[in-house]
């Protein structure tokens, strides 16, 4: 019988000791027809379906989302390749030692796919909301689970459709060392998540044209499920720990369960109703593990625990800054010198500064006011933090040329003329563009 120790004992099982600390990324791209730049079906001639069939030749291993017709995702070790929602696809990478290790890794699996694009006729797009196509252009992924997720959405917030279909976001995973170190870590990403969204902000368009926003994934996520989305208060408690996060995820509704690969729509009920046996079901379902596990996995705040934690608030970038989104994060995060000192500059930060941050950040992003600066400057700050913390750690490539600085070159950049992917962008669609989405099809795709 499943007990609540079981429920958080799940997070204990992630420490890891400090030698031990790897990094993972997940980043999902748009898969677009190259004629007409429209979202990819998973039926139609040269679609998903066809694109998963060529990786299972090149050595993937398929999943099914069925018994074993319906192939949704692959698996090769410790690598995964998923489907979401609107076609998006996602590389979630395995755990590894360094930012060399994981640009590698990136990079390997981005080539792979521009060479399968270019015989099946589609391109790979890394933004946060894809520029030019309505919803109502996108397909949907035959996932039992999106299918519950479709249903329910609607009847939460306004924007859910939006936040399944139209966006991308980049991930980063990160480990922690005791129950401690990931209290300290969970309340530095939650304070500066929002200065990662306005360093990385990068979906300024909406249906061709300008929106006002430079992140608008952003916006579309904060108006989707208030009850599993946001900034966790209670992450900044006294009290709080991996039991009070196992407490917090007890009272989310759930999206469903498996059995016998069906997914059973669970959505009227909270994960505590069913660990309790508050909820008669038609069939003798009784809660295990791996239901906890998937529930987690639903739980969308702007950092999430696992038994490890996870940045979720970046949107999708293309090539130039794909690799620079976990190096932010490692060289601030394990680095004690540099969490000790982005705890210096956020202690007076409470929940009212965060909440600001999150609302006002996708719309003016690294121009954002705040505590009488820019935030362009909190983001200064903080990059030159992390290449400290990198620098550091004394990594090196493999031809022993560069250590992991090198994979943020693009972003000092940025940062250094005080500006965001977003801001590149729509300075070239108010100029070079000549007020048009089209050139990102052949200028920013991967």
């Amino acid at each position: 019988m499943l007990t609540k120790n079981d429920l958080i004992d799940y997070f204990y099982r992630g420490i890891k000791d400090k030698t031990e600390q790897r990094i993972g990324v997940e980043h999902e791209k748009f898969v677009l027809d190259r004629k007409d730049f429209k979202p990819v079906s998973y039926e139609q001639k040269n679609g998903i379906n066809e694109i998963f069939l060529k990786c299972i030749k090149l050595g993937w291993n398929p999943i099914y989302d069925d018994k074993n017709s319906l192939v949704t995702a692959l698996k090769k070790e410790n690598e995964f390749i998923t489907l979401e929602p609107g076609g998006q696809l996602e590389l979630s990478g395995a755990p590894l030692k360094n930012i060399h290790e994981t640009c590698n890794e990136t990079t390997k699996h981005l080539k792979e796919f521009k060479k399968i694009g270019e015989e099946l006729g589609f391109i790979l797009l890394g933004i946060g909301v894809e520029p030019f196509s309505k919803l109502e252009n996108f397909p949907w992924m035959p996932k039992q689970r999106y299918k519950i997720m479709k249903d329910y959405m609607p009847t939460v917030g306004n924007f859910g459709h939006h936040m399944m279909k139209r966006t991308c976001t980049n991930q980063v995973n990160l480990d922690f060392c005791s129950e401690e170190d990931m209290k300290n870590k969970f309340r530095i990403m939650l304070n500066l998540e929002s200065i990662a969204n306005a360093i990385f902000s990068n979906s300024p368009f909406d249906n061709g044209k300008l929106s006002k926003y430079k992140s608008l994934r952003s916006f579309f996520w904060q108006q989707t499920d208030p009850a599993r989305t946001g900034l966790l208060p209670f992450v900044f408690e006294k009290n709080f720990n991996f039991e009070r996060y196992a407490e917090y995820a007890l009272d989310i509704p759930m999206y469903f369960v498996i059995r016998d690969h069906k997914y059973i729509n669970m959505t009227k009920y909270t994960f505590r109703d069913f660990f309790e046996k508050k909820i008669i079901l038609s069939s003798n379902i009784q809660p295990n593990i791996q239901d906890w596990i998937n529930h987690l996995s639903t739980l969308f705040p702007q950092v999430r625990l696992k038994n490890y934690l996870e940045i979720r608030s970046m949107d999708a970038c293309n090539w130039e800054l794909i690799c620079s989104q976990p190096a932010f994060w490692l060289g601030l995060i394990y680095d004690d010198d540099a969490m000790n000192e982005v705890n210096e500059i956020v202690e007076e930060w409470d929940n009212e500064d965060r909440e600001y941050l999150n609302k006002s950040i996708p719309i003016h992003g690294l121009q954002t006011n705040f505590k009488n600066k820019k935030v362009i400057d909190f983001a200064q700050d903080f990059f030159q933090l992390s290449k400290n913390g990198l620098s550091k750690r004394k990594i090196m490539s493999s031809n022993n040329e560069f250590d992991e600085t090198v994979h943020m070159k693009e972003l000092e950049n940025n940062l250094t003329n005080g500006l965001a992917p977003a801001d590149n962008i729509i300075n070239k669609f108010n100029t070079v563009w000549n007020k048009s989405v089209k050139p990102i099809y052949k200028e920013l795709i991967f």
